[in-house]
């Protein structure tokens, strides 16, 4: 059974860049036809999608957020990583990460089928 887990900081001052990890296991990053994903939810508020990355490397962010988003990978230890540079309190939220299988990549949030546990990220100075 496919894993994933998040880690990283848990504070990020304004306007630094934050950095998260999701390490998978039970799958490859690398497998095809599954992708990637980063999800995130401010506090009250529901899930936004932020991007994913294909089995290719391929990488698609959200529109909102593409200027600031960049999704890289360590395919030799299953791994992949969210940076959101220039953050604001409004950044604050439980960051997720997932698994999209391919028929489903346009359904984006309602379409993945393993989440990890998520991780709280408070941006305050």
């Amino acid at each position: 059974q496919v894993q994933l887990q998040e880690s990283g900081p848990g504070l990020v001052k304004p306007p630094q860049t934050l950095s998260l990890t999701c390490i998978v296991s039970g799958g490859s990053i690398t497998t095809d036809y599954y992708y990637w994903s980063w999800i995130r939810q401010p506090p009250g508020k529901g899930l936004e999608w932020i991007g994913y990355m294909a089995w290719s490397g391929n990488t698609y962010y959200s529109p909102s957020l593409k200027t600031r988003t960049s999704i890289a990978r360590d395919t030799s230890n299953d791994q992949f990583s969210l940076q959101l540079s220039s953050v604001t309190p409004e950044d604050t939220a439980v960051y997720y990460c997932a698994r999209v299988p391919y028929n489903s990549r346009y359904a984006l949030i309602s379409g993945m089928d393993y989440w990890g546990k998520g991780t709280l990220v408070t941006v305050s100075s």
